[in-house]
């Protein structure tokens, strides 16, 4: 589990677990640390993917479907014994919402609570569109495209950096290019609440699909900043006391 997870600070007698889900091209550096900001009702684990920090030695995922069977067999006895949520940024959003539909479909697990940020519903037809566009094979035009889509974090001028992330993000934009959902009249897959959060100045993304994706509550909230307005330290604060509020409050 080691691997796949990092979590910071331990706390076996939590209420629930919070399973986060970073960016495209993103680590753990910034998620495991929320670990040290919740209270001991809830800890929280951050999904390592392969082919960066510890796993740098190991190929990138190829598609979803491998990601989401690494994440599902490893952590199946975490979700089993005891309440989870998610919480997932832009290509994490995706990433923590095939995982949680795998866990509903094949074991009849499900969150207690799912927090979304910076992404199109999966059901919307703009994350289609996203699905579809194409990837430029030049680097600068790339990082371009990565711009218009959401944003990548300020990379620092170190050539290997740079090449490093352009890699990550690159294997990350195939995995979401794999990953497809169908939302049919009578598919309605989670009963538990949605909240997405999103950036004042972000782009645009349509979210409004998230409300046909449940039975429980949705609600939408807008932070000032930019597609890593979570970055900002009022924001994280105020993302730390919402989440933990609703997950206090889903009667664990």
């Amino acid at each position: 589990m080691e691997k796949l997870v990092a979590c910071v600070k331990e706390k076996p007698d939590a209420l629930c677990r919070l399973i986060c889900f970073p960016w495209a091209g993103g680590t753990t550096s910034h998620f495991a640390q929320w670990g040290k900001l919740f209270n001991d009702s809830i800890e929280v684990f951050c999904i390592r993917l392969p082919g960066r920090e510890t796993r740098l030695g190991e190929p990138f995922a190829k598609d979803m479907t491998s990601v989401v069977n690494e994440v599902t067999s490893v952590l199946l006895e975490q979700f089993k014994e005891k309440p989870f949520a998610f919480f997932g940024h832009s290509f994490g959003t995706y990433v923590s919402f095939a995982v949680a539909l795998h866990l509903k479909e094949k074991y009849g697990l499900e969150p207690v609570h799912l927090f979304m940020s910076a992404a199109h519903a999966p059901n919307s037809a703009a994350h289609l569109a996203l699905k579809n566009a194409e990837m430029p094979d030049e680097d600068s035009e790339f990082l371009a495209h990565v711009e218009t889509v959401g944003g990548i974090l300020v990379l620092p001028h170190n050539t290997d950096f740079m090449d490093s992330m352009v890699l990550m993000c690159r294997a990350d934009a195939r995995v979401f290019q794999t990953f497809s959902y169908e939302k049919t009249e009578k598919n309605n897959p989670f009963s538990c609440d949605v909240t997405y959060f999103y950036g004042s100045d972000d782009k645009i993304f349509d979210a409004q699909g998230w409300r046909e994706l449940t039975s429980g509550d949705t609600s939408f909230y807008e932070l000032p900043g930019d597609h890593f307005y979570l970055l900002k330290p009022p924001n994280k604060s105020f993302l730390i006391n919402h989440i933990t509020r609703c997950i206090e409050n889903a009667g664990l």
